[in-house]
């Protein structure tokens, strides 16, 4: 059994294998622009964020049912519980749905048939993330989060993800104040393929507590400092860095140099269907890259659950499998 670990970046549409889209595909009536799953396959040559964002949406069209989403996180909570995830939160995106005449109440109750009794089912303890689109317009996100407003109990956080370019933080400043007033935690895409000054401005504006992706807070030192001070979780995709060319391969990532700095990272999976592995592949793929140990490895698991939205009780008992796993 791999090491215990939570998965704290984890889009839920991101898991969507092509085997599952042709098979809603047929359910749903819905067309594919590929004659084949090879054919999906060999479409994952992505040449940077949008070429990616491009096909992801164009794939989420097959989602129209309960009973899809359903399957969907399904899906994902089998091959989560293999890898050891012991706790998810997972992000989804509900307007990549309604803008297409998918309702809010769909989405989340089909999530939500899969998600509520994930730990008696498969040992993993389940929160959901919210996320909005940060190239849509912020208007759009307060009319999600006022949709999202009868299933509060559900949901833990609110995120932002999307075309990071050209949509700085600060455009989202009042979805979030509201997202607070909601009793809501934030979380942020950041310093990504964007400048480490989003990073900053996530922190500084939208006050949230962990950001995703954040590997470019390293062309900073003084916001690494920061970051170090304070304790703020990075949530890092190794795979997924470099299948968007953020990183030109494996042996290049920066993740090593971020925990020598003392940084709060962990590794998730971030769309794994996508990038080639879910989130133990991810760790095996930065081990054997950047010659992390055992010790590497473990603190990467103790940082999951120190970055996750859990009570003190549960993170203390999740840290205790941590200390007595053996590699």
């Amino acid at each position: 059994m791999p090491v215990p670990k939570a998965e704290l970046h984890l889009h839920i549409e991101g898991t969507l294998e092509p085997e599952l889209a042709f098979e809603l595909a047929d359910r749903n009536g819905a067309d594919l622009p590929f004659a084949s799953v090879d054919e999906l396959h060999h479409a994952y040559r992505f040449e940077d964020l949008q070429s990616f964002l491009n096909l992801y949406y164009r794939l989420t069209d097959v989602l129209r049912t309960e009973r899809d989403f359903t399957d969907l996180a399904e899906a994902y909570l089998r091959r989560a519980s293999a890898d050891g995830v012991r706790h998810a939160e997972i992000f989804f995106d509900p307007q990549a749905h309604t803008t297409r005449g998918v309702p809010f109440e769909t989405v989340i109750e089909g999530l939500w048939a899969a998600l509520r009794d994930s730990e008696r089912r498969y040992g993993i303890t389940t929160s959901l993330i919210l996320c909005f689109l940060r190239d849509l317009s912020a208007e759009s996100a307060l009319e999600t989060l006022a949709a999202a407003e009868p299933y509060l109990d559900r949901i833990i956080a609110v995120g932002l993800d999307s075309a990071e370019v050209g949509h700085p933080p600060a455009k989202f400043a009042a979805v979030y104040e509201r997202a607070r007033e909601l009793g809501l935690r934030a979380v942020a895409h950041a310093g990504e393929e964007g400048p480490p000054a989003y990073i900053a401005e996530a922190l500084d504006v939208l006050r949230v507590e962990r950001i995703d992706h954040g590997i470019r807070v390293l062309e900073d030192p003084g916001l690494v400092e920061r970051l170090v001070r304070e304790r703020i979780p990075l949530t890092v995709c190794p795979f997924s860095n470099v299948r968007l060319r953020v990183v030109d391969q494996l042996t290049d990532h920066p993740l090593r140099r971020m925990l020598d700095l003392g940084l709060l990272a962990t590794v998730n999976s971030d769309d794994p269907a996508y990038f080639g592995g879910y989130v133990d592949e991810n760790l095996e793929g930065v081990r054997k890259a950047l010659g992390l140990d055992d010790d590497h490895l473990r603190l990467l698991a103790r940082n999951s659950f120190e970055a996750a939205f859990i009570d003190a009780p549960t993170r203390a008992r999740y840290l205790a499998e941590v200390e007595a796993y053996r590699f």
